[in-house]
């Protein structure tokens, strides 16, 4: 997920130390979507079986069910400014009236930013390649999303969500505001919402430094520290040979999220690594500034061929 943005000061602190990690598959539009792992979606519309996490949706008598991470009521949580678990940040908020969405069938959500005066918000600055970017998460990390919604023209936006396994989720909005208050600087916005139904829980993998995804192997190396910035780089090889046919994907050669393990709060890994003419890899760098320590789950999205893959890891953060 730069501009005059706390993204540009990040770009500004690449340096030494390195981060260890792990993954497995998900994504966004364009290409043609594939997944190597159930749970995960790249966001093209199209439904696709997810694995549920063991979560018994128990709604409260507003019809949403409350969660590790998330708040009972459809609209509040107990996140701070900038960590995406709230519905509130710098006068914008996320406005949506869904609390539920459907079981086993595509689903669209729709919502509204709006501005201390209370009317939607029109005028975002493009961030790679996007307006606003979304993604629907489960609360054990399992299931993801990243999709580009529609705004039509009063400010009111539709997502287009691939099938959801039952539980608890957490849909996020990221952009940046192209004038008015806040202008320039990142705002990360959410909701939680619940999808009725039962699953089977899945623990969070531990870290490693390499894993498969796709085929291909991803050796992540760095050294993270909750708070503070650090540089990140992500090394892509297949049947042992480096991989260097990365195709530009949203204004870059990869995309790359965290989530926090627990409580869902949300991080952007931004881009070092610059789209020049042709292919890139076969490694990459990112900088990395995780709000706190513990266990993050990652979500990088690639694209190689016309197909968008998705490594999952679980990357602990001292």
């Amino acid at each position: 997920m730069h501009r005059s943005s706390p993204r540009a000061a990040l770009r500004a602190l690449a340096g030494a130390a390195a981060l260890t990690a792990v993954l497995a598959a998900c994504g966004s539009s364009g290409g043609t979507p594939h997944s190597s792992m159930p749970g995960m979606d790249h966001g093209s519309g199209t439904a696709h079986a997810t694995t549920a996490p063991s979560v018994s949706t128990s709604p409260d008598h507003s019809g949403t069910a409350s969660m590790p991470g998330m708040s009972g009521m459809p609209g509040m949580a107990d996140g701070s400014p900038g960590d995406g678990l709230s519905d509130v940040q710098d006068g914008y908020r996320l406005v949506a009236t869904t609390a539920s969405l459907p079981t086993g069938a595509p689903a669209r959500y729709r919502f509204s930013v709006t501005g201390a005066d209370g009317m939607p918000v029109t005028d975002f600055a493009v961030e790679q390649t996007e307006r606003l970017h979304f993604y629907a998460v489960r609360s054990d990390l399992t299931g993801f999303q990243h999709v580009h919604p529609v705004m039509a023209a009063n400010g009111r936006w539709t997502a287009d969500l691939a099938a959801l396994a039952p539980g608890h989720w957490r849909l996020y909005a990221t952009f940046t505001p192209a004038s008015g208050p806040g202008a320039g600087h990142d705002v990360v916005l959410s909701r939680p919402v619940t999808v009725p139904g039962r699953g089977t829980s899945v623990a969070l993998p531990a870290a490693a430094p390499a894993v498969e995804a796709d085929g291909y192997t991803v050796t992540v190396n760095g050294d993270p520290a909750g708070g503070a910035a650090h540089p990140l780089t992500v090394r892509f090889t297949r049947n042992g040979a480096p991989v260097k046919d990365l195709e530009p994907y949203l204004g870059t050669y990869a995309h790359l999220t965290a989530f926090h393990a627990g409580d869902m709060a949300f991080a952007h890994l931004h881009p070092a690594t610059p789209v020049k003419a042709g292919r890139g890899g076969p490694q990459l760098s990112f900088h990395a500034e995780l709000q706190k320590p513990g266990d993050w789950r990652l979500f990088l999205q690639f694209r190689t061929g016309g197909v968008l893959h998705t490594a999952a890891l679980t990357l602990h953060v001292a």
